[in-house]
């Protein structure tokens, strides 16, 4: 069967080992545990009569909900079936550029979007001990150093010389998926001097309470080339309807409009979305348990052997491996029924990294058992 490249996949897991998919416990999909709210179940049951009807092609609610949300008007604002489609969007724009700089390791769905078009493209590594873009371009005399970002990892990303900035892309994810790190915004905003466009993937922003979360929202009026992608599915456990949304000029936005299927977002999902923003008992019960179960998690996992986990700001935790990942997710399929999300479709992460979402003490507890017990193995 062929390696899925994102997590979730519990069909593929399930006829990996011969079990029900409701049998297995998830670790793979970083997706809230907490939810969905109850106020959004009682808004989707109250509308499945209107399936009946066409969608409001404009979402005009919804992005009036999400304007007053971000202080935004809704001109600024467009729905979307889940960021994936947005990225496709995204897509056309960066194959119309000389180039786009993407920061690795990335979102697998990154490379779709930028193949798909035939975009060019340059990877620059977050970590160290991938010197090999750092070291293609020659300083020559007089000339300084680039330096894109500070990154999560405390290091700092370097830009070629040869780049002309001005007729290129920037796509990146704040927080970083899949190290959970967090950008700064001081060290993001130069960028929007730089670059053509600057694309900012905060599908998880939304696990960090407000005076923490380091968002660019605010930013979009002051600079025209700058598009922030918001998802609402992996908060209030939405993954099956589908719904994320885009911030930028509306000038894009309209030019968009143009490109993309009628009704992309169905009546159930809009419902879902007004509602789950305006739950705010939601979001800060998910902020309040958040911090002290991951923390606890990441201890977990640190005090096993052969195992080290990565700080991470979101809902999920990066940790290397000394030994091969892919014999750990089977052994923890076969044996215990958990699904940890393998890093391969990371090519500079490879065998020797997982990650793991951060769900209820007793899911957590249950998984540092099971991984002690097949460490002790290895």
């Amino acid at each position: 069967m062929i390696q899925p490249a994102h997590g979730g996949n519990l069909v593929w897991a399930a006829r990996l080992v011969g079990c029900s998919p409701s049998a297995i416990l998830d670790f793979s999909a970083s997706i809230s545990p907490l939810g969905p709210p109850h106020s959004i179940l009682t808004a989707i049951k109250s509308q499945l009569a209107n399936i009946k009807n066409y969608p409001d092609p404009s979402y005009s609610e919804l992005r009036l909900a999400l304007s007053h949300f971000h202080k935004l008007h809704p001109d600024w604002i467009l729905p979307g079936n889940g960021s994936a489609e947005l990225l496709t969007l995204l897509g056309r724009e960066f194959a119309e550029l000389t180039g786009t700089i993407l920061i690795t390791p990335a979102f697998g769905d990154y490379y779709r979007t930028l193949k798909s078009y035939n975009a060019n493209f340059q990877e620059i590594c977050l970590f160290e001990e991938n010197e090999k873009v750092k070291s293609k371009s020659r300083r020559g005399k007089g000339e300084k150093d680039i330096y894109l970002i500070s990154t999560p990892m405390g290091q700092q990303a370097k830009l070629p010389h040869s780049i002309n900035t001005h007729t290129c892309g920037l796509l990146i994810n704040n927080p970083h998926n899949p190290t959970g790190g967090l950008f700064m915004r001081e060290t993001i905003i130069p960028c929007l001097e730089k670059f053509s466009l600057v694309v900012i993937d905060e599908a998880f922003m939304n696990f960090l309470c407000p005076e923490e979360e380091q968002s660019l929202i605010s930013w979009v009026h002051k600079y025209p080339n700058l598009v922030i992608l918001r998802s609402l599915t992996k908060f209030y456990s939405l993954p099956g309807l589908r719904l994320g949304y885009a911030i930028t000029n509306p000038q894009r936005l309209k030019r968009w409009g143009l490109w993309r299927d009628p009704w992309p977002v169905n009546t159930l999902a809009e419902v879902a979305g007004i509602k789950a923003i305006q739950d705010i008992h939601f979001q800060e019960k998910t902020w309040a348990w958040l911090k002290p179960t991951k923390w606890e998690l990441f201890q977990g996992l640190e005090g096993i052997d052969g195992l080290q986990p990565l700080p991470s700001t979101t809902n999920f935790l990066l940790v290397k491996s000394q030994f091969s990942v892919a014999k750990l997710q089977f052994q923890l399929l076969q044996q215990h029924q958990i699904l940890i999300r393998d890093c391969l479709s990371f090519p500079q992460l490879g065998d020797h990294f997982f990650r793991v979402a951060v769900r209820t003490s007793g899911d957590n507890n249950y998984l540092l058992s099971a991984l002690r017990q097949i460490m002790h193995t290895l």
